[in-house]
């Protein structure tokens, strides 16, 4: 199985000025379907998946930051907010 692309992606540098990078190991079967999934929505890359992923658990989770509901909201509906 092909694994994903660790490169910094350009577009999500230049929406923050801050970018943090980390490594994680995910099942599978996980890979594989945001593998698919990425390759039938050529909009959508790992970054995206995963910023959307998490920024929308922690809102489900409660936590409430303008900056997190721009990040999830402009992830979901490939927007780009700036202040």
């Amino acid at each position: 199985m092909q694994e994903l692309n660790y490169e910094e992606n350009q577009i999500v540098l230049n929406q923050k000025d801050e970018v943090i990078s980390f490594k994680c190991e995910l099942q599978e079967n996980l890979q594989k379907a945001m593998k698919e999934f990425v390759e039938e929505h050529p909009n959508w890359d790992q970054y995206r998946i995963l910023q959307a992923a998490i920024a929308g658990f922690l809102m489900q989770k409660g936590f409430q930051n303008r900056d997190l509901t721009r990040l999830y909201i402009g992830n979901m509906f490939s927007m780009n907010f700036r202040n």
